[in-house]
């Protein structure tokens, strides 16, 4: 039972409540570094492990589409295809932009793949449906703030919003917009209007200082007309049986391309794009992990500390020591639990207010549970030992 301790802490209820409501939210921040961590490398990698094909076929030499730019011809897509284990290949593109979405400037990732059954669409929607033309239709990720049936204005064209998913952002965070392939490369490659036609004067410019029929001329013309056809994977999917590696290989001798498993976009993306900032959130988790059980420790140890003279008292009048040990260890108890809870229903219901994801994991939580309840062990530890050392004198005004 609690009665001894409940009754003291009535007697400074206003205190106890002020100090358990504070501890609480150092307890939530911490929950949430911890969540924030966890968010970086979920969303860093979501969108790997959400298409999850069997090989990533990129440019030779490159980490892969997202840790490192890697640029191909659309049309290298049917060599792959053709390798012996090669089930499907499917061409894809994602690129990092900045547009004007409701009037005010959005980053989100651009992601273009073959909408007829190719690799590399949203895997789930929470919306809505999948695109279903060749052109002028997106899927986007609510976080764009965009709505069903909405046109968004990409490029030279208006793009309905026929479907909503939740589940993948780009490895920086923000929301994704799935078009078809052509549509993703004409927003990323085809040049405006404006811009065409100031090329086309540069090039009658110089070519009116050549003659027409000379290579200098024949090397301007290919300029006149913007190519589009450019791609930054291949997405593979084997045939049952396949040998991968044996398939991996096949692709990097003969076609001279650099391919990579999803784990191994995983891991690249951990070890390159990711290292930094993990290793940053890392520091700073332990340091507020710290900081939280000192200040904990603290918190317990002056509460009890606080109770010197009344502890004296209670052994002038005659209490065991078992009593005194219950009470410190009680009131030490009902401190932890107490604050940890609320800072745990502080976090869950604020996560979604984060401008990144707070990714909580039971684990997480269970760690940060034992570490503070160790803490307040500690504490109540000092605690006890300061207390059975109190001579019943000091009730008296002894020392």
């Amino acid at each position: 039972m609690m009665d001894l301790a409940v009754k003291d802490l009535k007697r400074h209820l206003g205190r106890f409540l002020t100090t358990v409501v504070g501890v609480g939210l150092l307890f939530g921040t911490v929950l949430a570094m911890n969540g924030v961590y966890r968010g970086v490398v979920f969303e860093g990698i979501s969108l790997i492990e959400s298409l999850n094909p069997d090989l990533w076929v990129v440019e030779r030499f490159r980490g892969g589409p997202f840790s490192e730019q890697s640029t191909l011809a659309e049309d290298f897509h049917y060599s792959v295809a053709a390798v012996p284990g090669v089930a499907q290949a499917s061409p894809y593109i994602a690129y990092p932009v900045e547009r004007e979405i409701r009037g005010k400037s959005k980053r989100f990732t651009i992601i273009g793949y073959d909408v007829f059954g190719g690799l590399g669409g949203p895997t789930k929607l929470m919306a809505g449906r999948g695109i279903g033309q060749g052109h002028y239709e997106a899927v986007a990720h609510k976080k764009l703030g965009v709505s069903l049936g909405e046109k968004i204005p990409l490029g030279l064209h208006r793009y309905t919003v026929v479907g909503l998913t939740d589940d993948i952002t780009s490895p920086d965070g923000e929301p994704v917009v799935f078009l078809s392939l052509p549509d993703a490369q004409e927003v990323l490659f085809q040049r405006d209007n404006e811009t065409v036609r100031n090329q086309r004067e540069r090039l009658r410019r110089s070519l009116a200082r050549t003659s027409n029929n000379s290579p200098e001329a024949a090397k301007l013309l290919p300029a006149l007309q913007s190519d589009t056809h450019i791609i930054n994977a291949v997405l593979v999917k084997l045939a049952p049986g396949a040998d991968r590696l044996e398939v991996a290989r096949h692709i990097e001798d003969w076609l001279y391309f650099s391919v990579y498993t999803s784990g191994e976009e995983i891991d690249l993306m951990l070890r390159g794009r990711l290292a930094k900032a993990r290793m940053q959130l890392l520091t700073f988790r332990i340091i507020l992990l710290i900081v939280s059980m000192v200040i904990l420790t603290l918190v317990i140890y002056t509460f009890t500390m606080e109770k010197i003279r009344s502890i004296a008292i209670m052994k002038l009048m005659g209490a065991a020591n078992w009593v005194i040990i219950r009470l410190v260890l009680e009131q030490s108890l009902l401190l932890t639990f107490s604050s940890f809870i609320i800072g745990w229903l502080i976090i869950h219901q604020t996560q979604d207010f984060f401008p990144r994801k707070i990714f909580l994991t039971p684990l997480d939580e269970s760690i940060t549970f034992g570490l503070a309840l160790l803490g307040g062990l500690f504490a109540s530890g000092l605690g006890v030992w300061q207390a059975l050392k109190t001579q019943p004198a000091l009730a008296l005004g002894g020392h």
